[in-house]
Parts: C-alpha cells; sequence; structure tokens
C-alpha cells in the first residue's frame, strides 16, 4: 500500500513537472482568428463580413445572430473546429453580428431595439450591399428567437432561416432552467442588479444546472496539463466562457418574463414595439435544429417551431450532441456544418 501511494505521488509529481513546462510553451490563447471585416457599427453592435479569397459560390448572404448571452466567438473557437471557417469554405458569404458589451447605459434596450431596430438595420446594410431582396439568417439559441420574431415580422426580407437549438415553446418541464424561472421575480433582480445583469452572474446559473460537468471539467483538465493541444483546447475554451457581456436589463426582463413565465410566442399573444409576433407570417423555409443532449434548450422548447410556422418548406434536424458540442465537437465539423450548407445550396436559386 506504501509503494502504492508512493508510485501515484510521484506520477502525479511527475506530471505537475511537464504541465509547469507545457504552460511556459503557452504565450498566448488565441480564439476567433478567422480574418473578417467590420462593415456597419450602431452603438456597441459591429456588423462584420468574413474575408473571402475568392467570390462566393452561393448567391444568397448570410447573416448570423448570435444570442446576447456569451459571444460569437465560440462558432470560431480554434482553426480545426470552426464553424464559421466551414460555411465559408463551402463557399458562402457570411455576415455576423457582434453585439459587443453592454454598458449602464444601454439598460433600456428592449426587445424592439434588437429586433426591430439592430437585426432590421443589419439586413437591410446587407441587402443593400449585395443587391439582393431578402437574405439567409442562420440563428444560435436565442439569437434564434430573435430571428425568428424578426422572420415573422419582416418575412419578405428572408430567404432562408436557419436555427440552431433555439427555444420557442417555454412550456417544457424538461431543464432547469425552465422550471427555475417560472418562479424568479425578473423585475427584482433588473432593478437589483441597476438595469444590467451581470455575464458572470448567468454563467454561474447555467454552472448550477448541472454543478458535476464543471467537477469533470476540472478532472479532464488535471489529466491533460502535460499535453499542449489538450491544455490549449481547454483553455480557448474557458477563453470564451470568461468573455460573458452583461445583459441590457429591459430586453432580458421581456425575453424572460414573456417567453420564459407567459410563452407568449407559440400563443400568439407576443408583442414587440407594437407589432404581434404571428409564427404563421413566418414563411420563408425553414430548417430546425436541435441538439438530443441539449440541457440548457431541451428538444421539447425547439422541435414545436416547425408545427407554428406558416412555412410549407420545414425540415426538423436531429443532433446528437449537447448545446455547446453542436458547434465545436469534432462531429459538427464533419456532419452538421455540411448538412446546413448542402440543404440552403438547394434554396439557393
Amino acid at each position: 500500500m506504501e509503494n502504492k501511494l508512493i508510485e501515484e505521488f510521484n506520477q502525479m509529481s511527475s506530471k505537475l513537472l511537464k504541465s509547469y513546462e507545457t504552460l511556459n510553451k503557452i504565450d498566448t490563447v488565441d480564439i476567433a482568428t478567422t480574418p473578417k471585416t467590420a462593415v456597419y457599427q450602431e452603438d456597441k453592435l459591429t456588423l462584420y463580413r468574413y474575408d473571402r479569397d475568392k467570390d462566393a459560390s452561393y448567391k444568397t448572404p448570410v447573416l448570423i445572430v448570435y444570442a446576447l448571452v456569451n459571444t460569437y466567438k465560440m462558432l470560431d473557437l480554434q482553426p480545426d473546429r470552426s464553424y464559421i471557417k466551414n460555411l465559408l469554405g463551402a463557399g458562402l458569404d457570411v455576415y455576423l453580428i457582434d453585439w459587443g458589451f453592454p454598458s449602464k447605459g444601454d439598460r433600456y434596450l428592449s426587445m424592439d431595439d434588437y429586433v426591430n431596430g439592430y437585426i432590421n438595420n443589419c439586413v437591410d446594410f446587407i441587402r443593400k450591399k449585395n443587391r439582393v431582396e431578402k437574405i439567409n439568417i442562420l440563428s444560435i439559441c436565442q439569437g434564434g428567437t430573435l430571428s425568428v420574431i424578426y422572420a415573422s415580422l419582416y418575412p419578405n426580407k428572408v430567404k432562408n432561416l436557419v436555427t440552431h437549438v433555439t427555444p420557442v415553446d417555454f412550456s417544457t418541464n424538461d431543464g432547469l432552467l425552465f422550471r427555475w424561472s417560472r418562479d424568479m421575480d425578473f423585475d427584482l433582480l433588473v432593478e437589483g442588479n441597476h438595469g444590467l445583469i451581470p455575464g458572470d452572474f448567468l454563467n454561474q446559473g447555467f454552472d448550477m444546472l448541472k454543478p458535476m460537468m464543471k467537477v469533470q471539467k476540472q478532472q479532464a483538465l488535471t489529466n491533460s496539463l502535460d499535453d499542449k493541444d489538450k491544455l490549449l483546447n481547454f483553455l480557448r475554451m474557458e477563453k470564451w466562457i470568461s468573455e460573458s457581456p452583461d445583459q441590457a436589463g429591459e430586453c432580458f426582463r421581456q425575453f424572460m418574463k414573456d417567453l420564459y413565465q407567459q410563452n407568449k410566442l407559440v400563443k400568439g399573444e407576443l408583442e414587440v414595439g407594437g407589432k404581434r409576433v404571428n409564427l404563421k407570417h413566418l414563411t420563408s423555409p425553414l430548417l430546425n435544429i436541435y441538439a438530443t443532449e441539449d440541457h440548457l434548450v431541451p428538444p421539447a422548447a425547439t422541435i414545436p417551431l416547425n408545427d407554428h410556422v406558416g412555412s410549407t418548406d420545414k425540415e426538423l434536424y436531429s443532433f446528437k450532441g449537447g448545446h455547446i458540442g453542436v458547434f465545436v465537437g469534432g462531429k459538427s465539423q464533419k456532419e452538421l456544418a455540411p448538412a446546413v450548407t448542402a440543404w440552403l445550396k438547394k434554396r439557393d436559386a
């Protein structure tokens, strides 16, 4: 027994020494390195267009609308696991909204500002720039919900809509986030934080949904400290998580009360900027992607979208994985990105 303990101690000491050497070899941790150019700015928002060596082979440009939580950089975490690089490689002309980092002056931004203001202004910029009547929208999580609302209000501007892990039906009891949200006082939460919901607060809440996941992650780190590539993978993900923007309180309040608590979107009761949102007005072709193991946006919150929209060309895509794995997993690079680009290609006439 004593000999075994000594052996384990020596192994751990050797691993720690190697990890020290490995860390010394890492100068910087870079994410979101795919070249892009800022083409439009408004308040904290920046609209990027990704650089291409040659003209796009698709006629219709695509706008990526990410969630307000965390940042778009998860889509371009590292060169060999970049959803954006896959889209570019397939021949798409890719634009992306970077929401920036809201400050106290943005506390009164509402869903109206984000949907009828920012998203609509970016769409109009791209339509004018590319000389097209309609564009494709590729949306993620909460950004998908905002895009569904947008496509319902502006069907004449959206050619095709792709949603990834997008919550629309908030009546499900699957997932702690949906159950917890029903009993929370979001007015008190917003006012108690002086109109700005801290990004760190949201990340802590997400960690509580699956507390053992963080423990398992730390254990995995211990086993990879002496492997530079594995360590860099871990550090890239941690860097992305640490860059969590605060949330404009008014938009957060509306999103949580109108959707999570009252489920107004699928009931046909949601109003944004004085306009009633009717999902039957969403008539563009729809590719609705859900993750089978998603604990943040369970399939039961995503799948019903296809039953509520007015689209006649609509498809459900089941991805075997979790909320983040949809974009950064090896399977995603080989399977999902090619499926999305092929779906868009068929509808690019």
